[in-house]
């Protein structure tokens, strides 16, 4: 028994010890006081890989090339929700190339735009044309209910041209189909050009009672003028050259927030338009 107990005393202090030297540590880079952003590239141009950002540089540094690519009608930093670049709050340079290399023919985007402390999304929406920031409306405000909650945030966003070099001039007023009573709710106050909502909530009712909840929403767009007065349907020239009341549907996921960026030709029938969506939590 002594022999036992003098081996358990051996192996405890033999844990300790190597418990104290392999100290695991995490280094980490504080956040404190610089401006992160998530970087749109909403130019209207037709969905190809030619077309694809390989190299991103702000500031004259590399922070995306082609291992991240910049795809059209999409945002970086992608593959993770809520993840942001950082530089020092300020002027900042964003240069944007089309082969990955540092070539006078590859850049296709050099403009600057002053960012701010805190988290930031910034658009682009023209290659010739300063980009568009929007506070990220960060820390975001949660719902905490006794049984499952039913709500989505959705943050829409107006870049929608009706072709090439003109944007729309009417704002749009961004709805959602109620999956109970049918009727169409407004997602916000209507948006003109290079505006957007705050983070407005959704009710997401679930397909299925026991699961995490998501639902099949339909989306609809509506024209506004400076007055106020609803025009009608937003129409869309499709890819056959016809026009149609915009709709679409996305799955929405209870506690999600989803920017939806409306973007391309409204009036031209390749590359047209759509809402693209990237999930912001």
């Amino acid at each position: 028994m002594k022999i036992i107990k003098y081996l358990s005393l051996v192996l405890a202090v033999a844990l300790t010890v190597s418990c104290e030297k392999n100290v695991i540590e995490y280094n980490t880079t504080p956040l404190t006081n610089m401006a992160e952003f998530q970087l749109h590239y909403m130019v209207p141009v037709v969905t190809s890989t030619a077309n694809n950002i390989t190299r991103v540089e702000a500031n004259g540094k590399l922070v995306s090339n082609s291992k991240a690519t910049l795809s059209t009608y999409n945002a970086i930093p992608s593959g993770a929700v809520g993840r942001f670049y950082t530089v020092n709050p300020g002027n900042v340079n964003l240069k944007m190339y089309m082969t990955g290399k540092v070539t006078v023919d590859s850049l296709v985007y050099d403009q600057s735009v002053t960012l701010t402390e805190g988290k930031q999304n910034v658009f682009v929406h023209a290659f010739d044309k300063v980009p568009v920031t929007f506070d990220n409306g960060f820390p975001y405000v949660a719902r905490e209910t006794v049984t499952t909650d039913s709500t989505a945030w959705v943050k829409f966003y107006n870049f929608l041209y009706e072709t090439a070099g003109v944007p729309k001039t009417k704002r749009i007023q961004y709805q959602y189909v109620d999956s109970r009573s049918g009727a169409r709710v407004n997602i916000g106050a209507p948006v003109a050009f290079g505006e957007a909502t705050d983070w407005i909530p959704i009710t997401v009712v679930k397909s299925v009672e026991v699961s995490a909840g998501s639902r099949l929403i339909t989306f609809r767009m509506q024209e506004v003028d400076d007055n106020g007065t609803v025009i009608g349907d937003l129409q869309v020239m499709g890819t056959t050259g016809t026009y149609a009341a915009y709709t679409a549907t996305a799955t929405l996921f209870i506690g999600r927030r989803y920017h939806h960026t409306m973007a391309g030709f409204r009036a031209v029938k390749s590359p047209n338009s759509s809402v693209r969506i990237f999930t912001a939590l």
